[in-house]
């Protein structure tokens, strides 16, 4: 079997990070891994925008992971935006110029789903035992996941960061009582609201990861010679802090000058970990959300089942009828087969117009009316483990204009796939909603659809079955017109 090269990067808050590994069968071993400290969230400023200076640190770094990962096809490379900017209201115009110097698309995932990514790094990389408390410190947001073995029960993305709480509590240098009081307090309180269902289901083993959890190891395992960070050793390293009373004078072993500057938050944050979850020590791992995707995309068995897995349970939540559900995938996935190559649509495409066939209705639960608006709100702002922020906007999109008028001008632009593939698309699902109005089985003859010119598309249906399916003929007559009004020609042909 040949070996093939893949590649993840995480852009965090504080550093960007890449990793290489070789993918032979099942199995990934890492191979290389390059890190660019670039303080994105440094350049975050009180509306929410990126500072020019922060987007071209973020961009150099990108010039050097392209360079790095020259002759890498885009299915080799998955890339990942997180807290900053999923916060930052220029994300955007940071995106577009960084997916072109990079070479590659970029996802920005939902706080939850980097929780998750996370989670999988350290499954996949640490020998863990029963329930594992996974705490990770990033730049920006702080990520607090229990699982077992692989499969993430709790997960939760919090506001604050090394990067933030520096900025609002240690801005000048000065380390003091009051100033580490006040950020273990402000820590305290953003993870009250979810301190009780972690306590409640409990865990057997506790480990961290991020730069800022591996330099307070180093730091403690400096005073305790022992591979773990301990209550005891973060006080003591509180103490040494403050006692030196300004950042420049930290002369603390284990403590590099580059993360210095951070370091009071790193720790006040964990302090304010330890107290809400009264911890009295936690382990370190290696892996973190840059290998998480490598397991999450690349083994991508399990990445599929955790969208599976996700569609079945919303399914469930709303009560979806899936007999009705699966007639209008079945009927979206055969015109797709049947167009795919010549409207070039990629493979991926057909998993994502067939969730969107599986959740159309997932509106219902709210009312009849307005189905495809509701739909889309649910899906834009439920929780979908397994999706990116863009695919969930796809999703949303599809389902928003399965019916009704087509108001083109609504759609907001996405990065994940090109304006026009989405377009054919909704046109494909239109279609199976369309022929599946009667929600029966066995209603439908075999489909023929085909393409004519300036995108337009031909459905052959059977005379004999026209004449005695006079509803879903005015259904298909009434769709016809709705594409008509903005330009795309819908031609039905009675064989």
């Amino acid at each position: 079997m040949t070996d093939q090269y893949v590649a993840t990067i995480d852009l965090g808050s504080n550093s960007f990070h890449m990793v290489i590994a070789r993918y032979h069968g099942d199995s990934l071993r890492i191979v290389d891994r390059l890190k660019e400290r670039v303080r994105l969230a440094d350049g975050l400023d009180d509306q929410s925008l990126l500072s020019q200076e922060a987007m071209e640190r973020g961009l150099a770094c990108l010039r050097l992971f392209g360079e790095r990962l020259r002759g890498f096809h885009a299915t080799q490379v998955r890339v990942a935006g997180t807290f900053t900017l999923r916060e930052a209201a220029n994300a955007k115009e940071f995106v577009r110029q960084a997916q072109q110097v990079l070479g590659f698309p970029i996802d920005i995932v939902s706080g939850n789903e980097e929780a998750r990514l996370i989670y999988q790094g350290v499954a996949h990389t640490q020998n863990t035992q029963g329930q594992v408390l996974v705490i990770d410190i990033g730049g920006g947001s702080t990520e607090l996941i229990i699982g077992r073995d692989v499969d993430c029960k709790l997960v939760s993305s919090r506001s604050m960061g090394c990067v933030s709480f520096t900025r609002k509590y240690f801005a000048d240098g000065r380390l003091a009582e009051e100033n580490f009081e006040q950020a273990i307090e402000a820590a305290e309180y953003q993870l009250a609201p979810v301190m009780g269902r972690y306590l409640s289901l409990g865990w057997d083993q506790v480990q961290g990861c991020s730069g800022s959890i591996k330099t307070l190891l180093e730091m403690c395992s400096a005073i305790t010679q022992e591979p773990v960070i301990d209550l005891p050793g973060l006080l003591h390293i509180k103490s040494q802090l403050i006692n030196a009373g300004h950042i420049d004078k930290a002369d603390i072993t284990g403590l590099g000058e580059d993360r210095k500057p951070l370091i009071a938050a790193g720790l006040s944050i964990l302090l304010g970990i330890f107290r809400s979850l009264n911890l009295d020590k936690m382990g370190f791992s290696d892996g973190a959300l840059r290998e998480g995707l490598l397991y999450a995309f690349f083994g991508r068995a399990t990445h599929h089942d955790t969208q599976v897995n996700t569609i079945q349970a919303l399914s469930r939540e709303y009560a979806i009828d899936t007999r009705q559900a699966e007639r209008v995938r079945q009927t979206a996935i055969s015109l797709f087969t049947q167009v795919r190559d010549g409207w070039q649509l990629d493979e991926g495409f057909a998993d994502l117009l067939g969730g969107a066939a599986l959740l159309h209705e997932v509106g219902l639960h709210i009312n009849f009316t307005g189905i495809h608006r509701h739909s889309a709100y649910i899906l834009s702002n439920a929780d979908l483990p397994g999706f990116t922020q863009e695919e969930q906007k796809a999703l949303s999109a599809l389902v928003r204009f399965h019916r009704k008028a087509l108001k083109l001008s609504e759609l907001d632009p996405l990065n994940y796939l090109p304006e026009q593939q989405l377009w054919r698309l909704v046109r494909l699902l239109r279609l199976a909603v369309a022929l599946n109005r009667r929600r029966q089985d066995g209603v439908l003859p075999a489909l023929e659809l085909g393409l004519g010119a300036n995108d337009g598309l031909h459905l052959n249906l059977p005379a004999d079955w026209c004449d005695r399916n006079h509803l879903l003929l005015t259904t298909l007559e009434r769709e016809q017109a709705y594409q008509a009004k903005v330009g795309w020609k819908l031609t039905l042909i009675r064989g």
